[in-house]
């Protein structure tokens, strides 16, 4: 396992990239961040004021990644437009941020001599195949232009090893909930969106008949996964499924929240959502066996964390 002497996140005042940080910081390493602050929040990163170098920027700016990552060894790479509904109301903007970004950030790092660039990807990849659990193996078959960005970004990456020799690693995030993710945003997950409703007692509406399946996992975990991706040398070069290998269905998620926050009501329902995926549970098998990562936060405690953070707020 090797050292993080210093790492840059890009989008690391976001719902992730904010945990992620800590994360980091725990394990001794200097940190640089850069967000343009379009869904970060510095809010998630005021507590670390003091202990990062906090950038304003966009990661399309070619000059501005130049800089930030030079003296970094490792570039964890966050910062992206999440919401499968905003690339499907705008392809041309998401594709300008998560293509072109990514392609700026692997170039900045590859100039630099970054060791090793850990890269957000999504389990979106996989559409909605039937097979399941979700596997690394399974032919990609994205429904969205966000899903086509997370692929092609992947891909980037495998180029840039093949012909740079830059140690890439992406990740396939299943559904990542969490402390610091915001309720009022579009690209919010179900889980804050129900947690906002239940703590202010409204009617949350489900899109489709709530049999939809989920593979939510607690935001630490990912840190965690991302640390590891980061730092074995068994990771390079590999794509790893980020999630517990277990899954819930979205009727039954209400129930369990609204249980935990003592409310009892009945959703609406909505038309599905364009885009939108039926089956997803994912296979953990590869990252257990490369990286020795298993999730640590049952859905049932991560919920009660992330409920106990939304009524601080």
């Amino acid at each position: 396992m090797k050292k993080i002497n210093h790492a840059l996140v890009t989008g690391g005042a976001g719902f992730i990239g904010s945990h992620l940080v800590d994360e980091l910081l725990e394990n001794g390493s200097m940190v640089t961040v850069v967000d343009n602050l379009s869904t970060g929040h510095r809010s998630n990163i005021d507590h670390l004021n003091d202990r990062i170098q906090f950038v304003e920027g966009d990661i399309r700016d070619a000059e501005l990644i130049n800089r930030v990552v030079k003296g970094c060894d490792v570039v964890f790479h966050q910062a992206a437009v999440v919401s499968v509904a905003i690339s499907i109301q705008d392809p041309p903007h998401a594709c300008d941020v998560n293509d072109l970004g990514t392609v700026q950030v692997l170039d900045a790092a590859r100039r630099n001599g970054v060791r090793r660039v850990v890269m957000a990807s999504s389990s979106a990849v996989y559409g909605d195949d039937p097979c399941l659990p979700k596997s690394e193996e399974m032919v990609p078959k994205p429904l969205s232009p966000y899903a086509v960005q997370k692929l092609t970004g992947e891909y980037y990456a495998s180029v840039f090893k093949k012909l740079y020799g830059l140690e890439t690693v992406c990740l396939r995030y299943f559904n990542v909930y969490g402390p610091r993710q915001d309720p009022t945003s579009p690209y919010s997950g179900v889980i804050s969106i129900f947690m906002d409703m239940a703590t202010t007692e409204r009617v949350p509406t489900i899109y489709g008949d709530g049999g939809q399946t989920r593979d939510f996992i607690y935001v630490k975990d990912v840190t965690r996964a991302n640390f590891l991706a980061a730092t074995e040398s068994a990771a390079s070069g590999k794509v790893f499924n980020v999630g517990t290998g277990k899954f819930i269905r979205i009727r039954d998620l209400w129930d369990l929240i609204g249980k935990s926050s003592g409310v009892s009501m009945d959703p609406v329902f909505g038309p599905p959502r364009s885009g939108d995926i039926r089956e997803s549970v994912s296979d953990i098998s590869k990252i257990g066996k490369h990286l020795g990562f298993q999730p640590q936060v049952e859905l049932r405690q991560g919920i009660k964390d992330t409920l106990h953070w939304y009524r601080s707020l």
